[in-house]
């Protein structure tokens, strides 16, 4: 099946850019952001937008400029670099990567200012809510946040551990987005509220309900119904019952 054959299609939600991927992808492979390995990272980020389309995620025009960035810069790394004069090499003028580079650090600060903000907002929310399971509460505080591209990368390792013969084939009428909807929030219930990707997507051998159960997590993240954390960076991701909306439908 195609994946323009998959009849779902989500939009990303806007804070996710191409920056935000790039970031991503220098994190995971542990590299210097002064030092990009550019081909690395543009092989990466080509086979990400391959799986968000795979996935019929509705991504923004600015990926595609950033892949296309990322190659021009890639190719003009491949250029001999020739000196001046007097035989001398500017190393941070002829640097291709210095612009994509100061962009990244920009943003980065911008990111880091604003979870900053979100976390002294959170602390002054805490103040006036009653917290009923403090075990609960505190257990949640170990985890990390992760982002859609954390959960992209999840899917695409669990794609790649799945043997060919495993996945299979199945038409789009035999499973609906909602049914997966239903069934994860069922999930949930039976687990106390929370629950690993793993177990989740554990004997989901068809790769159009692999693609369902991603974009059903993607929607209930969405509709704040449930939140995604890690316990390390790039570890286990776990799917854990919002509480924060349902209090604050009874206020």
């Amino acid at each position: 099946m195609s994946p323009s054959s998959t009849p779902f299609t989500i939009k990303l939600q806007v804070f996710e850019g191409p920056l935000d991927l790039l970031l991503h992808l220098i994190k995971q492979n542990q590299v210097d952001i002064y030092d990009i390995p550019i081909a690395l990272i543009t092989e990466q980020y080509v086979e990400y937008l391959e799986l968000m389309t795979q996935l019929n995620l509705d991504f923004a025009s600015e990926f595609l400029v950033m892949a296309a960035t990322l190659i021009e810069i890639k190719s003009r790394m491949l250029l001999p670099v020739i000196p001046d004069p007097e035989g001398q090499i500017n190393q941070q003028t002829d640097d291709p990567r210095e612009e994509l580079v100061q962009r990244l650090l920009e943003y980065q600060k911008f990111k880091e200012a604003a979870l900053a903000l979100r976390k002294h907002e959170g602390h002054q929310a805490e103040v006036f809510t009653r917290i009923e399971d403090d075990s609960t509460e505190s257990e949640k505080d170990l985890f990390l946040d992760v982002s859609m591209f954390d959960l992209l990368e999840a899917f695409r390792r669990l794609l790649q551990e799945k043997a060919p013969e495993q996945i299979r084939e199945i038409t789009r009428d035999e499973i609906l987005l909602i049914d997966k909807l239903s069934y994860i929030l069922e999930q949930l219930e039976k687990r106390g509220g929370k629950l690993s990707f793993l177990s989740l997507t554990e004997g989901m051998n068809h790769k159009l309900e692999l693609i369902v159960t991603f974009l059903a997590l993607l929607e209930l993240v969405h509709h704040r119904l449930i939140k995604l954390r890690q316990s390390r960076p790039f570890g286990q991701i776990w799917i854990w019952k919002d509480e924060s909306a349902a209090s604050q439908g009874h206020n």
